[in-house]
């Protein structure tokens, strides 16, 4: 059985069919990459997948659950994560501060409990190992609006481990980057990959095909096409479209 499944999703807003029939498999250990050109429901298809929206047919189920319709916090309390396109961080509060917002410990306890759980030593262990994993221990007192623009991505991956996701959604991860802070993210979440399964929704092909066990080509709301990265390159539609030599 698959960790996370969409089965024939369909979504629209007014008139206009956004998804249309859109199922996906992610393998436990896997890392999946969605793509697909400008327009093509990407973006729609993740908020679907991730809870922002409510699919108007078709099933998500996440280890065996169905979690169709289910609230972002909901499908976040069982084990799934997420990073958004546009960063979403507390930019006047410490990086060490914004990994413990984001902790499994503080959606327990509830937001009041934050300051409380600033002095819990153990919470804040943890938090800082987090800002090891994604290479920011050095800055762990350093604001968030303080932080380079590279930095503040990696910010926002480690508010998302915070949680210790099963599975972990990344959009966009390089949106706004350079080739060095492309370089470093996808550095980054080679590393994750060893202990996580992780969905990515990305722009950037060259850095999807060189980091991806198996991608989605989303396009008219749907899937048409689906493989591994090799597998892509030969596919016929691929390679007549700018995706194809994007991804080379």
């Amino acid at each position: 059985m698959a960790l996370f499944e969409a089965e024939q999703l369909h979504k629209r807003f007014g008139d206009q069919v956004v998804l249309e029939s859109i199922s996906l498999q992610v393998e436990e250990g896997q890392l999946a990459g969605i793509m697909g050109p400008n327009g093509a429901g990407k973006t729609t298809c993740f908020n679907v997948l991730t809870g922002r929206f409510k699919p108007e047919r078709g099933r998500v189920r996440f280890a065996g659950e169905d979690i169709t319709g289910l609230s972002p916090r909901q499908i976040a309390r069982k084990g799934l994560s997420r990073s958004f396109q546009v960063m979403n961080l507390f930019d006047e509060e410490t990086a060490l501060d914004n990994v413990l917002i984001g902790s499994t410990a503080l959606r327990r306890q509830g937001f009041s409990m934050w300051r409380d759980l600033g002095r819990d030593t153990a919470a804040r262990d943890a938090a800082f190992a987090v800002l090891q994993r994604v290479g920011l221990a050095a800055k762990a007192d350093v604001r968030a609006e303080e932080l380079s623009y590279g930095e503040r991505r990696a910010l926002e991956i480690g508010v998302a481990l915070a949680a210790e996701p099963r599975l972990l959604f990344l959009d966009e991860p390089t949106a706004g980057l350079g080739a060095e802070g492309t370089a470093r993210v996808a550095a980054l979440i080679a590393q994750l990959k060893r202990h996580l399964t992780i969905v990515i929704i990305e722009h950037d092909m060259r850095f999807l095909f060189s980091l991806a066990d198996k991608i989605s080509v989303i396009h008219w709301g749907q899937v048409i096409a689906e493989g591994t990265p090799g597998q892509l390159r030969e596919n016929p539609w691929v390679q007549r479209s700018n995706l194809g030599t994007l991804a080379t």
